[in-house]
């Protein structure tokens, strides 16, 4: 995470996590610029290296020997890492406008999107044709189409759209892995066909011609038919056809054509080549704004028309980390000088390639591990991190800012003053309100819509009112995101008690710096709280806000009952023969004790957060309607720790399987490897209500037992007659790891309250 002690003076803002831009992340993290913050928003998590796609099609490599963790590289860096789509820019306010969240501000920009193929200019393509590119997306879409293939009976034609060196090695690394597969399953691997259009006369068009024969003489040898000078002007279902009116029955239509830029390039006013992509300056600088940079595939060099290839993506990232860096600080940039020539290795399915370079040409096995060698060299810096996260340590070396930063920086870090001296400026604040719009209630009185003093709202006739508060520090660096999962946070109590949410009042802390950066942390935090809020009926009325040296977000949350407590839903009231179900997976607190080590992948975050974004409403609604006898829900004190509340205060006992344990995705792993949360230890005084921590300890799910989790899931007991209907009820509803846990016993006063079981029992039919 960014350094708390830090005062935040510009923000340089990555848009895309492309081949340049990791590389910028990558020596930002090694070499930070004091007051300078990166975030990078992307919407993936992996991103993949494009050198290493087509072994990764052929079966060579595993999915993470060919992803960057963008996530992972981000927490080394101290960037800030935002999960989402941009949409466009408004540059005129330096901001750079995002499908879900608020607009994110900039002093510096680059754009790293990559390119697509341009689908859209054939008819049907679209619709009927698996592109390559966007090469982020590309996994989901191989796999449905190995899938697809692997289902399908009888004889399968693939054709392949573009005979450039993508659209050849791709065709060969497919029809290698589909072959094996084919093999694998008993069935004959030449039921599979292959066509690859030309829109030219000759493949690899950008190749030597003994580059081009060799190729030539190994898709002969494969069985791949070739169609030259063969344009396809229109794609439908099952068949395509070319301008001179060729028309192939095809399966499968794999697009690997030239490149397009994305539509919303468009509309940012950035000067544009004719194919849409931004036009840089051999400085990487856009040509029409000096603050916004690009690379890779989405930029167009004035004077210098470049292939749409990884190559140079990878060898702008230097440059660009460095003219970012200079740009803030107003020193000459450098320039960048692409290669004349370059070396390309193209594999040609199995575990061999052909070097092409100018007039140069080469190939054997002995190339392929050549290739094989260089790509794991490149793949090595961003994964192997620990190392680096320590060299940087020893290396960082401040940079001096200008009289005037260091100026705004002395200002920022003065002796702040406590007490309501700690509060935030008014104009601030009212500048943040009137962005936000939240919900309006005819029982709220006065709130933010005529602020007052405070807030005076209805309690409705035969309503009673439901008190809760929650308040905890940031353990992310999305304070958007943060917002949103601090609202689950808080509304979890009232939803575990049954309750209606009414109103809400906001406790805020944000790290003393520049208005503008204080603005827009708070903007951004309480756009996430307010779109949850908001969702559930819950208005926010008013609240307080103040510095502190943490980013901290609660709430206080009124909620509405029968003032009879029909229907209201308490820790106490299991009774024997009723099942415990838990609508959430565990494991939050390991895996974010891992991240900050460096220690989880992105996508095992991404599920933990998108888990803790999750509302609990809609679970509380389908536990109340099966009958719930009792509910909590699981936060700081663990799975264990909640469950003694509600056993002790129905006086009852339970077995618990572990196997039926919902787990988030490398929390198993990140326990067994010792790494738990700062709460865990403290968490482990409820082993004492065990009957038997022997029969679990060594379960790979004990030590979830006792780790802190944030916006967890509901704990509910259910009668067992109803049980199966409400975990299918759980499921519909988006809540996928909903399980039953285990069952109430009746209460032992001999033994221990909680009994586990290594494995679990089978369970009876309700």
């Amino acid at each position: 995470m960014q350094d708390a002690g830090q005062v935040v003076l510009r923000d340089i803002v990555l848009v895309g996590g492309g081949h340049s831009h990791v590389g910028v992340i990558k020596r930002f993290g090694m070499r930070p610029l004091p007051g300078v913050r990166l975030t990078v928003i992307c919407t993936d998590t992996d991103t993949p290296y494009s050198g290493m796609l087509p072994g990764y099609v052929a079966g060579h490599y595993a999915y993470d020997e060919v992803h960057i963790d963008l996530r992972r590289l981000a927490e080394f860096a101290g960037a800030r890492f935002y999960r989402d789509e941009v949409i466009g820019l408004d540059r005129d306010q330096r901001q750079v406008l995002c499908r879900d969240r608020p607009p994110v501000p900039y002093d510096r920009l680059s754009i790293n999107i990559g390119s697509m193929p341009a689908v859209g200019l054939v008819e049907g393509a679209s619709e009927y044709a698996v592109p390559v590119k966007p090469i982020r997306r590309f996994n989901e879409r191989w796999l449905a189409l190995l899938e697809r293939v692997c289902r399908h009976a009888g004889r399968t034609t693939i054709a392949v759209v573009g005979a450039g060196a993508g659209g050849v090695e791709l065709t060969l690394a497919m029809q290698y892995r589909l072959r094996g597969e084919l093999q694998r399953r008993g069935r004959d691997p030449d039921a599979l066909a292959f066509h690859l259009f030309a829109a030219e006369r000759d493949i690899l068009a950008t190749h030597n011609a003994r580059v081009r024969r060799s190729f030539e003489r190994v898709l002969t040898e494969r069985g791949v038919v070739v169609h030259r000078a063969a344009e396809v002007s229109r794609v439908s279902a099952g068949r395509l056809c070319t301008r001179d009116g060729e028309t192939l029955a095809a399966d499968e239509v794999v697009w690997v054509t030239q490149a397009g830029a994305a539509t919303w390039l468009r509309q940012t006013g950035l000067a544009l080549d004719a194919a849409g992509f931004i036009e840089v300056r051999a400085t990487l600088q856009t040509v029409s704004d000096p603050l916004i940079f690009a690379a890779g595939d989405c930029a167009a060099m004035l004077g210098r028309p470049l292939e749409k290839a990884g190559v140079f993506a990878v060898r702008q990232g230097p440059v660009l980390a460095e003219n970012l860096r200079r740009s803030l600080l107003e020193r000459p940039l450098r320039v960048w000088r692409p290669q004349r020539r370059w070396l390309a290795l193209i594999s040609t399915g199995g575990r061999y390639a052909v070097a092409s370079r100018a007039g140069m040409h080469a190939e054997g096995a002995w190339v392929w591990r050549w290739k094989d060698w260089l790509d794991r060299r490149f793949m090595a810096r961003f994964g192997d991190l620990l190392p680096m996260a320590d060299q940087a340590r020893s290396q960082r070396a401040p940079v001096p800012l200008d009289e005037n930063e260091a100026l705004q920086a002395t200002s920022a870090l003065a002796m702040r003053c406590g007490g309501c001296g700690a509060k935030l400026g008014g104009t601030l604040l009212s500048r943040v309100l009137a962005a936000l719009h939240p919900i309006e209630r005819a029982d709220v009185l006065i709130g933010l819509r005529a602020p007052d003093d405070a807030a005076i709202v209805r309690v409705p006739p035969g309503k009673a009112l439901v008190h809760t508060v929650d308040f905890f520090r940031s353990f992310i660096d999305d304070p958007w995101l943060f917002g949103r999962i601090a609202a689950n946070h808080a509304l979890g109590d009232i939803f575990a008690m049954g309750a209606e949410a009414q109103t809400a009042t906001a406790i805020v802390t944000v790290p003393p710096g520049l208005e503008r950066k204080i603005e827009d942390n708070l903007l951004q935090m309480l756009s996430g709280a307010i779109a949850v809020l908001d969702d559930v009926g819950c208005a926010l009325v008013g609240g307080h806000s103040g510095e502190g040296s943490d980013l901290a977000l609660g709430f206080a949350i009124n909620g509405l009952i029968d003032e009879n407590l029909a229907g209201v839903l308490r820790k106490g009231g299991m009774r024997p023969d009723d099942v415990l179900v838990l609508t959430k997976a565990i494991g939050v607190g390991t895996l974010f004790a891992a991240h900050a080590r460096l220690r989880a992948r992105g996508r095992w975050i991404d599920q933990a957060l998108a888990v803790m974004a999750q509302s609990n409403a809609p679970g509380a609604r389908c536990l109340r309607e099966h009958g719930a006898t009792a509910c909590t829900d699981v936060t700081g004190f663990g799975l264990l720790g909640h469950l003694v509340e509600m056993v002790g205060s129905s006086r009852v006992s339970v077995e618990i399987a572990l196997d039926d344990l919902p787990v988030l995705d490398g929390a198993v792993e990140t326990s067994a490897a010792g790494i738990v949360s700062s709460l865990h230890v403290a968490n482990l005084r409820a082993r004492r209500y065990l009957r038997n921590p022997e029969q679990g300890s060594g379960h790979p799910h004990y030590p979830l037992l006792f780790d802190p989790q944030t916006a967890g899931g509901l704990l509910a007991s259910i009668p067992l007659a109803r049980a199966d209907a409400c975990l299918r009820a759980l499921r519909a509803l988006g809540y996928d790891k909903a399980a039953r846990i285990g069952r109430v016993l009746p209460a032992d006063e001999h033994a221990e309250p909680i009994c586990l079981l290594a494995q679990a029992r089978a369970k009876p039919s309700g």
